[in-house]
């Protein structure tokens, strides 16, 4: 059974930074392409950033590029997501994915940015 578990959301001031994880079990993680999906409050889901494989190649949405760094460590079967200088507009529940159509996600995690 697939399973993908993230932590690490709360409330946090706007320029501030958060450590999203996500710990993968059930499948090979160091042969899937990983991502992470955001949806905010009355909104769709939003693709965040992905990484392939092997944690080499990494991808970014523009609204994040630049201030998000995805990470992939295989030994931990671990998913991170780094987030520095947070807007309000990232204000969300983040979830970790496999990457492609179908691909499976966890229960999410809350993250806030506000004042």
């Amino acid at each position: 059974e697939v399973q993908l578990v993230e932590s690490g959301g709360g409330l946090v001031q706007p320029g501030g930074s958060l450590r999203l994880s996500c710990v993968a079990s059930g499948f090979t993680f160091s042969s899937a392409a990983m991502s992470w999906v955001r949806q905010a409050p009355g909104k769709g889901p939003e693709w965040v950033a992905g990484i392939d494989r092997s944690g080499t190649t990494t991808y970014y949405a523009d609204s994040v590029k630049g201030r998000f760094t995805i990470s992939k460590d295989n030994a931990k079967n671990t998913l991170n997501l780094q987030m520095n200088y947070l807007e309000p507009e990232d204000t969300a529940v983040y979830y970790c994915k496999q990457a492609g159509p179908g691909g499976m996600r966890g229960q999410g995690t809350q993250v806030t940015v506000s004042s």
